[in-house]
């Protein structure tokens, strides 16, 4: 009898909480595929998956987290399926940076610039700066999404803010900027 109200407060939970992130598991699609009609795909099958595994889930804990790990593991599950490697379509920063209109053209320029420098990235690397800075999830909540130890993850963001600390120093000192200025 418990256990079948615990399973009943998971479905509950699980389809109560779906509709509330999905536009998040989309952004991580894509940051994961680089593709709009494979996010929309990925977002789709790890809807299923977390219905269909609905009492895996413990009432009370973080919805989004569960969601992440599932919409990872899909992706990981389809990048060995398909014996692919990622690069393939890339969409230019312009294209995937939706903007509501509201945002000076200052935002827009600043936001289209980092998107273009977070998308030069390596993937990992890349994954790991979208679920910090853009999702907010801690280091523990990164590890335990993509199924790695936090050191890793601690490695990969330190990694990315070097790197990309080193282009932009590196585009402050161009000589075309000079001769711009």
């Amino acid at each position: 009898m418990i256990a079948d109200r615990k399973l009943h407060a998971a479905q509950q939970e699980v389809q109560s909480g779906l509709v509330d992130h999905l536009k998040r598991l989309w952004r991580y699609g894509y940051v994961l595929s680089r593709q709009r009609d494979v996010a929309e795909d990925l977002v789709q099958a790890t809807c299923l998956r977390a219905i269909e595994r609905a009492a895996q889930y413990t009432p009370g804990t973080r919805l989004d987290r569960w969601l992440f790990s599932i919409l990872h593991s899909i992706w990981i599950d389809e990048v060995r399926s398909r014996r692919i490697r990622l690069g393939g379509g890339i969409v230019d920063a312009d294209c995937a940076l939706i903007v509501d209109g509201e945002y000076e053209s200052e935002t827009r320029l600043m936001a289209n610039q980092v998107l273009k420098l977070v998308d030069g990235l390596p993937e990992a690397q890349r994954n790991a700066v979208f679920l910090a800075y853009v999702e907010g999830l801690s280091y523990k909540e990164i590890a335990e999404v993509l199924d790695i130890p936090i050191g890793t993850v601690m490695s990969r963001l330190a990694n990315a803010r070097a790197r990309l600390a080193d282009i932009i120093a590196a585009v402050k000192e161009s000589p075309l900027r000079e001769r711009r200025d």
